[in-house]
């Protein structure tokens, strides 16, 4: 079984998408997203992007996969190393590097500045990989 870390941007794709997670596949996040990806729905709403109700559904979608949450002090030291090796202003991101880091095999991201940030802690795959 192949473990990817997901952000909240590729939450959001995903739902967007309504992809479906390949079997053999696990999905891991840090039980931030959760909040996060509530937050970019709610400001793409609130832009004019996207209706309450679409934004309802996706939240729906994503709720319905299977993604663990996970968040203990482990991952919140290993976070808070990341941060300060990459001399980062806070630990938001850092916490998908160190699940990456403790748990998983890669990490998804859509944004190219992160991977190339990362790409010497974590392995960086993309979305396709979920298929």
């Amino acid at each position: 079984m192949t473990r990817y870390v997901i952000g909240p941007d590729v939450a959001v794709r995903l739902a967007h998408d309504r992809t479906v997670i390949g079997a053999g596949h696990q999905v891991l996040a840090p039980t931030l997203l959760r909040s996060q990806t509530l937050s970019l729905l709610y400001q793409a709403v609130h832009r004019g992007e996207m209706t309450k109700k679409e934004a309802d559904r996706r939240l729906d979608h994503l709720r319905g996969l299977r993604i663990r949450l996970l968040g203990d002090r482990v991952l919140q030291a290993t976070a808070w190393k990341v941060a300060d090796q990459l001399g980062w202003p806070d630990t938001l991101v850092a916490e998908y590097v160190a699940l990456t880091q403790l748990q998983a095999d890669a990490l998804i991201t859509l944004d190219d500045q992160l991977a190339r940030a990362v790409q010497k802690l974590v392995t960086v795959a993309p979305i396709d990989a979920l298929s």
